[in-house]
This record gives structure tokens, C-alpha cells and sequence, in this order.
């Protein structure tokens, strides 16, 4: 089974990159299923049902989020009608929307993606180890379902580490968002479970994390004035990761980095 994930889409320029691309790499990479993280597609907070749609077109199968997902409030009514599109599910259980789904690619294999929000500088979020537990105890590879995808939503590269080290060999692959800064380590853990700790932003990388760089520097040198942020909006860069996986196990053969666009050197997996 192979899989691609792309990193948190940022601003218009990163949906033009992203709708610009995907078609062509889930064609050249045979892709069987693609994950998109969305949370920060709608100038650069949150998404709207309207990018969902525009997502779904260019061949995303679902769409994770992150600590941005209720910004644009009309992603609610997206929820309602839409299975497809997932929020941390470590939320309260209050929370509209759900957590996981599980999904069928064109070949029947059944594949349990889940979203799950860090803690360390974020949110003080339900245990994401606790959510994450359960919801493996619920469902096993081989049994409930074919394989296990976990986007691990964080700033702390330790705390994405060690739930990456936690669930090894009880999911096929887990992904760290949020940073919007692609991490080098793509491999798989000793386990089976393919990871890496950062898959970058899709977006403008003349920028600050996305975000226009004079405005962003300016918050920084000073701290009286409120300073809006915007998206950059100039030609941006997909980044995110390939995954092949034992259709006999469920677990990661390999995985590998994906950017294609303006700004990082291009790498492009071979089918």
C-alpha cells in the first residue's frame, strides 16, 4: 500500500501548490491513499468547507487539522456532512467532529487515520498517550483494519518522538504537524512504524513559518504595537512524505520526503 502525506497547507499560496501538484504525484508515486493536514488552508487560519471540496478534487482522501480547526466557523457545518475531515482526537467529547475515521482505498484495504494534538507549549488537551491508547486497543492492524496513519499535531519534536516510540509496531505510520519546518529524519522505528518528526508546511518559504517575514520579524523587535500576521503569498512548496507499506502486515517498508515547488531543493520518491 502506498500512502502520501502532506504537511500543514498554508494560505492561498500553499492550496495553489498543493491543487497545482497532487494530481500528478498521486499518479507518478501510484499513490493508493493521500492525507492532507488543512488547519491552516484559510489564510493561513483554519479551513473552510469550500477548501475541503477544492482539496478532495486534486485527490486528497481525507484532511487532518490541529489547534486551528474551529478558526473559520463554518468548518462545523463541514463536520456534519463530511466524514472525511478530522480534528484532534484528544478534544473534549463534546467537541463537533470526530477524531478518526477509517476509510476504504480503490482496492478494499481499510485505513484508520487518526489526529492527535501534542500538550508541551500547547493546549492543555486531554493525555494524547491515553487517547492514543485506547483507541489502539480498539483497533489492530491485521484485525480492524489494514493499516494505522497518526497525525501527531505538536511543537515539542520530544513529545512527537516519544508517542512516535510509544505506539512502534502498533501503527504503520506516525507524522509530526504544526512546526512548519520539514524534519530529516524520516525512517522507520525498530517496530515497524514508519516516521518522521516533522513533514513541513505546504506554502511560501520566504517567510516566517508561512507567514508574511517583515510582519513577523517586527513582533518580534517590538512588543507595544499589535502586529497582525498574514500568509505569505508568493510561490510556494509542498512538503511532505511517501510511505509503502507490507500489504502482509501493515507495517512500513519505507518512507521518504516529498517537496516539490519554489523555494527547497525538490525530491521526488521513485514509483
Amino acid at each position: 500500500m502506498r500512502i502520501l502525506i502532506i504537511g500543514d497547507v498554508v494560505g492561498s499560496s500553499g492550496r495553489a501548490v498543493l491543487n497545482g501538484n497532487l494530481p500528478a504525484l498521486r499518479k507518478k508515486l501510484k499513490t493508493d491513499f493521500v492525507i492532507v493536514n488543512g488547519e491552516n488552508a484559510a489564510h493561513g487560519f483554519g479551513i473552510t468547507g469550500n477548501i475541503c471540496d477544492s482539496f478532495y478534487q486534486a485527490g486528497a482522501d481525507c484532511i487532518t487539522t490541529g489547534n486551528h480547526v474551529f478558526d473559520q466557523r463554518d468548518v462545523l457545518s463541514q463536520m456534519e456532512r463530511d466524514e472525511k475531515i478530522l480534528r484532534p482526537i484528544n478534544y473534549p467529547p463534546d467537541t463537533p467532529g470526530k477524531g478518526h475515521g477509517i476509510y476504504k482505498t480503490d482496492e478494499g484495504k481499510r485505513i484508520l487515520v487518526a489526529n492527535v494534538m501534542c500538550r508541551l507549549f500547547m493546549e492543555l488537551l486531554d493525555d494524547p498517550f491515553r487517547a492514543l491508547d485506547d483507541l489502539l486497543k480498539r483497533y489492530r492492524i491485521g484485525r480492524d483494519v489494514d493499516a494505522i496513519v497518526l497525525d501527531v499535531h505538536g511543537e515539542a519534536t520530544s513529545e512527537k518522538q516519544a508517542i512516535a516510540h510509544y505506539v512502534d509496531g502498533r501503527a504503520s505510520v506516525v507524522v509530526g504537524t504544526h512546526t512548519h519546518v520539514p524534519t530529516a529524519d524520516t525512517w522507520v522505528l525498530p517496530g515497524g512504524t514508519a516516521y518522521q518528526t516533522d513533514l513541513g508546511m505546504t506554502g511560501d518559504y520566504d517567510s516566517v513559518i508561512g507567514m508574511k517575514k517583515d510582519s513577523s520579524v517586527q513582533r518580534f523587535l517590538s512588543k507595544g504595537e499589535r502586529i497582525r500576521l498574514e500568509p505569505a503569498g508568493e510561490d510556494g512548496t509542498l512538503c511532505g512524505c511517501f510511505v509503502v507499506l507490507d500489504d502482509k502486515t501493515g507495517l512500513a517498508k519505507r518512507i521518504e520526503p516529498v517537496r516539490v515547488g519554489a523555494r527547497l531543493s525538490e525530491t521526488v520518491p521513485k514509483a
